[in-house]
Parts: C-alpha cells; sequence; structure tokens
C-alpha cells in the first residue's frame, strides 16, 4: 500500500509545543541560578501557553481537541494490547500523557503564582492574597511538582525513543512539519479550526495572564 502524506498537526500546537519545551529548559535554568525575576517571566509565559492549550483543546483544530483523543481505560488497554483502532494525532496512551503533563503543569504555574521565598522578595504575582506559612507550602509543592513534571519529561522521552526505534515511527518529525506519512487504513485528516478562533484564543490568554502579572489589580 502506497504512502500519502497527511496533516497532522496545525501550527499552533507545534509552536505551543516547542516554546513549552524551551521555557521549561529556561525556568530551571534560572532557578537554579537565581534569577527569580527572569523566572517569573518564564513562569508567565507558561502560564500564557497553559492557557492557551487548554482553550484550544476545546475551540481548536480536530486533532488538538481533547474531546477527539482522550479516551477511557478500556481503549488504553486494548491500545496496549495491539487491539485498538489506530488513526492520527495522539493514541489513547499518548493522550494520558498528554493529561498527565498539563495536569502536573497546572499545578506547578498555580502553586509558583502564590510561591513565597523565605525573605519575601522573590514571590509570586498572587503571594498577597495568602498568607507566609501558605505561600511557603506553595513554594514547596512548587518543587516537588517540578519534580514530578521531570519524571512525566522523561518517560515522554523514552516513549518517543520506544516509538523510533522499536516501531519505527518518528514522532518528531510531524511536530515540526505538522504532516506525516500514512500507509494504514483511510483516515480523516486534521481539520483546521478558523483563524478567528486562534486570534480570540490568543487574546484571552493573554489577558489572563496580563490580569494574573498585575496581581488582578488595575
Amino acid at each position: 500500500m502506497s504512502a500519502t502524506r497527511i496533516a497532522v498537526w496545525d501550527l499552533p500546537i507545534r509552536v505551543f509545543h516547542w516554546l513549552l519545551v524551551i521555557l521549561l529548559g529556561f525556568s530551571w535554568w534560572t532557578s537554579e541560578n537565581d534569577r527569580m525575576d527572569w523566572h517569573q517571566y518564564s513562569g508567565l509565559a507558561i502560564c500564557f501557553l497553559l492557557i492557551f492549550r487548554l482553550l484550544w483543546g476545546v475551540v481548536g483544530s480536530s486533532t488538538a481537541r481533547f474531546v477527539n483523543f482522550v479516551r477511557g481505560p478500556s481503549a488504553i488497554l486494548q491500545h496496549l494490547g495491539g487491539k485498538g483502532e489506530g488513526g492520527i494525532g495522539h493514541t489513547p496512551l499518548g493522550a494520558l500523557s498528554v493529561l498527565s503533563l498539563l495536569m502536573v503543569l497546572a499545578v506547578q504555574v498555580t502553586t509558583g503564582l502564590f510561591a513565597v521565598d523565605v525573605d519575601g522578595l522573590e514571590s509570586g504575582p498572587l503571594s498577597r492574597y495568602v498568607s507566609f506559612a501558605t505561600g511557603r507550602q506553595a513554594a514547596a509543592i512548587h518543587d516537588i511538582s517540578f519534580t514530578i513534571l521531570q519524571i512525566l519529561v522523561v518517560l515522554h522521552l523514552a516513549a518517543i525513543g520506544f516509538y523510533l526505534f522499536v516501531k519505527r515511527d518518528n514522532l518528531v518529525r510531524p511536530m515540526l512539519s505538522g504532516s506525516r506519512e500514512w500507509s494504514g487504513r483511510k483516515v480523516v485528516e486534521m481539520k483546521a479550526a478558523p483563524i478567528s478562533r486562534l486570534i480570540i484564543s490568543l487574546v484571552i490568554s493573554a489577558m489572563i495572564v496580563w490580569f494574573i502579572a498585575k496581581g488582578f489589580q488595575l
């Protein structure tokens, strides 16, 4: 069966993915080198990406929408047993990985917004709304959640390596080009969302982050 090239990921998803990779690395570097001013800016940028991804998971392209790739336990077990249906985009197990990363990332971002450092000089933009003790607890959870996030990233990379070297399926290339060779059963290609939805999602995300950065004070 001859292979054909089909669209898999839209540009917003690909930009989100690679910007998140860069910003997570930068956030780690700023924390390790005590550049907390830049750490806050990086955290707010990640917050923007997270909000946008959640919105795009509802109104975005077909492969980006949660409703089109999130499956229950039975679908995951069938996939692990090699009996599930194939298709473009995230597999049921891949969807579980995405949800896990987004949930831990949400904890990471939220606790960072309320975190308070020991001397109270480099605290999150929403730390004024919690007590010092609560802020310190948020900082502790912030550290723990980053460790969990690192573990999930390692597992994610291991899965990519497994698909590349064992299943001979390069998952990175489609995330760069947006398309892939497909020789399986006939599938419906990615349906791109209108540009108006992208603009609205970006504006809403930016407005929310702006208010957060201002501590909800105009």
